[in-house]
């Protein structure tokens, strides 16, 4: 018991017991202390402005709602007894007031109304007593210091915060003493325990309703939930999509049974049958031949008595994340080959030097048999061991500000006689030449790497044309040819090590004009078509 007032400690040390008697006694007792006239209606110092009045009714808007409820069933099973009920908050302030129209006219021409505040220096009061000592109260008749009051029945009963310590308000009942019924204090207190349940309810749902709308209308999670028994409660459209149910409807869903889903109703039945969550589960769903990863979380949500409440399953689609594992192994797996090969190479050119010197020396003190076709293919070989160096080694660039037409010019001058021998008709368009910062030879490394291959696909002659010009900033190289051309599946693979359509190729001259290109910050561009020819083009920043 709690004692907030100088005289009720002075009260409870000579008696040493605190009865409700006594602390009305003492309380009408202080009132005649301060001069308080009983024979004169009593006076409320303070009242709520409207304004702080309607802030407090919209505070206490859900309690109110909920004693209206409690109230409203009250006051229809006891029809024809003038009883009214009125609510205040934690300082006493009046709120509401519901009942008997004749009591609510009698109380308000004392004074008693919406906004006024009951405490103990208005006179002895249940509301006053009942948060002074957090404990209901009740006065009958003369128990109240004003005599004006002497015919009604005034109880009073608190109901607590969700911590349940601090008083969060209090109900009131007030009854003619006449027809007041001697359990009517009883039945209050009753009443205030049944608001705290309800208000305490419904305030637990309402943040499950939070958390559950939350989970529902995240835009990459597919959410289940379901019941104790697997029926499911609620789903949101992701998950209808993620779980191929895209012909249904979430109302035809709900109520469903959730064992019957294909590749997730399993794990529900394990989590509600053994009670275990099961966590980061990867579940492959399987759409006209293509494979979606999702990942798989199904957890049981336990109530107050721990008791199986709700199971909530998340899914998460990581196809992406599975995709890009996939790029990862197999960099990595080229990253080892591509050590492996540089090493292999570094070490095969040493010997092939060799070799073609010995070659060459032999030469000269006799005719070797079949020396050219020997030296062919050494040099055959040492042009693809110095092109996997070139490719795997990061090569010291110096760039500097070149004319383009100038590189291209240097290059078309060397396949000038081949170009001849091989009846192929080459044509310069100079539309618009610039300036590029590059590095001179690792750009003519790509201009012969691309004429080399135009030139093999002209085995019978054609025509190449070069073009000059500037886009969005680029300079565009377009290298065009009416060779044999490629198909959709060739032109995918193209720049994969070791992809070729031609029988004497190695597949790195392309790969190693894209590293180039991007190395010097631009881009290439290959279209083709089978029987009309090949367009290659490169694109290079301007200075």
């Amino acid at each position: 018991m709690k004692i907030h007032t100088e005289w009720g400690k002075a009260l409870e040390k000579t008696t040493g017991v605190l009865t409700d008697e006594t602390i009305i006694k003492a309380s009408n007792q202080h009132c005649m202390d301060q001069g308080i006239d009983p024979e004169q209606p009593p006076i409320f110092p303070k009242c709520y402005a409207a304004d702080e009045l309607g802030s407090q009714l919209h505070v206490y808007s859900e309690v109110i709602e909920v004693i209206d409820f409690f109230v409203t069933k009250f006051l229809s099973s006891v029809k024809g007894n003038p009883i009214l009920v009125t609510i205040s908050d934690d300082a006493g302030y009046l709120l509401a007031f519901k009942g008997d129209p004749t009591i609510i006219d009698l109380v308000g021409q004392v004074g008693i109304k919406e906004g006024v505040q009951l405490n103990k220096e208005v006179g002895t009061n249940s509301i006053a007593l009942c948060l002074e000592y957090q404990r209901p109260f009740q006065l009958k008749g003369q128990d109240h210091y004003h005599q004006i009051l002497h015919r009604l029945v005034c109880c009073t009963a608190p109901f607590y915060k969700e911590d349940g310590l601090e008083i969060l308000g209090t109900i009131s009942f007030m009854a003619d003493i006449d027809v007041a019924h001697p359990h009517l204090l009883p039945l209050l207190c009753t009443m205030a325990d049944s608001i705290e349940r309800e208000i305490l309810l419904r305030r637990g749902n309402a943040e499950l309703q939070l958390l559950n709308r939350i989970l529902l209308d995240t835009n990459y999670l597919g959410v289940i939930i379901t019941d104790e028994l697997g029926m499911i409660v609620n789903i949101n459209e992701n998950c209808l999509t993620m779980l191929h149910l895209d012909g249904e409807h979430q109302e035809s869903v709900i109520g469903a049974s959730v064992f019957g889903i294909r590749n997730v109703g399993s794990y529900f039945q394990h989590a509600i049958l053994q009670q275990e969550a099961c966590a980061g589960l990867e579940v492959i769903q399987e759409s006209n031949g293509l494979f979606e990863h999702y990942m798989l979380d199904v957890l049981p949500v336990y109530d107050s008595n721990a008791c199986l409440a709700r199971v909530i399953g998340s899914l998460r689609n990581i196809t992406e994340m599975k995709k890009t594992e996939e790029v990862l192994r197999n960099t990595e797996k080229l990253v080892v080959a591509g050590q492996l090969a540089m090493s292999i190479a570094h070490e095969i050119r040493n010997p092939l030097t060799t070799v073609k010197g010995m070659l060459q020396l032999a030469n000269k003190d006799s005719q070797l048999l079949h020396y050219d076709l020997i030296m062919s293919e050494v040099e055959r070989m040492n042009l693809i061991v110095s092109e996997f160096l070139i490719l795997g080694k990061p090569q010291a660039a110096h760039y500097r500000v070149e004319q383009c037409s100038g590189i291209l010019q240097e290059v078309l001058s060397i396949f000038a006689i081949q170009v001849e021998m091989n009846n192929i008709l080459l044509n310069t368009q100079i539309h618009f030449d610039a300036n590029i910062v590059c590095d001179r030879n690792q750009i003519k490394q790509v201009f012969l790497n691309i004429l080399r291959n135009s030139m093999e696909a002209l085995p019978f002659g054609g025509s190449i044309t070069v073009a000059l010009d500037v886009e969005n900033g680029f300079q565009t190289i377009t290298f065009t040819d009416n060779g044999e051309g490629m198909n959709q599946e060739v032109l995918d693979k193209l720049g994969e090590p070791f992809h070729t359509t031609r029988g004497d190729g190695n597949g790195l001259g392309i790969m190693i004009v894209k590293k180039i290109v991007s190395a010097h910050r631009g881009r290439v561009t290959i279209a083709s078509e089978e029987g009309v020819g090949t367009a290659v083009t490169i694109y290079l920043p301007i200075k």
